[in-house]
């Protein structure tokens, strides 16, 4: 999440929960940042005409005004990528066509641009089946969002680590994980990354020139699908 969209977040989070207070370690937690970053981004919205807050004592923090709003903001390309994963998983249920409704009407409001990189973004997510329920860490997400080489500390099967370089290409789900798919520098080749075995992430500047092509992946063509926003 860059700072832009973070101090955004920060605003609405504490609406959501006004008049309780959230600390900076709370918030520092939420955002995957430092408390130290949170503390500069509260100065920065109280710069900026923000009413925060900060309440005093061992359950205190900071507090915004429940009454103040910012600027309607459209979605971001991961935050409709994000919400057409959560509908995906909608299948079945009496709200799955209100769901994609409610998608088609926010993806049309998003100014062109905004809307290809959604669509953009949605065509490295591949899906099998239901669709997992297992976490990615945030910096695998953002690698394959920006397309950023990435240098992982990887646990094998055997729980045995390596360092690996891989240019990260695409996500895939299936029912019970979520798999980084990327081309491994160590093994020259193609290789699906489970990201629970990730230990460590560490972005590095270096951009991925590589396109994922589906017919690359050993999966069926009829099991394996990508992620649509319509």
């Amino acid at each position: 999440m860059n700072r832009t969209d973070r101090l955004y977040a920060l605003v609405e989070e504490l609406r959501a929960v006004s008049p309780r207070p959230r600390s900076a370690r709370w918030l520092a937690g939420r955002f995957e940042v430092s408390t130290r970053t949170i503390e500069r981004d509260i100065a920065a919205l109280q710069a900026g005409g923000v009413p925060i807050w900060a309440e005093p004592g061992r359950t205190g923090g900071y507090v915004v005004d429940r009454a103040h709003t910012l600027p309607p903001v459209n979605l971001t390309a991961g935050e409709a990528v994000a919400m057409a994963v959560a509908l995906h998983r909608l299948g079945g249920t009496p709200f799955a066509g209100a769901g994609a409704t409610a998608l088609r009407k926010l993806l049309a409001v998003l100014p062109a641009a905004d809307a290809a990189e959604a669509h953009r973004l949605a065509g490295r997510v591949h899906l099998i089946g239901a669709g997992p329920a297992t976490p990615v860490p945030a910096s695998v997400a953002d690698a394959v969002a920006a397309g950023r080489v990435l240098r992982l500390r990887y646990a094998d099967r055997a729980g045995a680590p390596s360092v690996r370089e891989v240019e990260p290409l695409a996500h895939l789900g299936n029912p019970t994980h979520w798999y980084l798919v990327a081309w491994c520098r160590l093994r020259d080749g193609l290789r699906c990354f489970r990201t629970d075995r990730i230990l460590a992430v560490e972005p590095l500047p270096e951009v991925v020139r590589r396109e994922l092509r589906v017919e690359e992946l050993d999966i069926p063509r009829a099991r394996i699908r990508p992620l649509s926003l319509v």
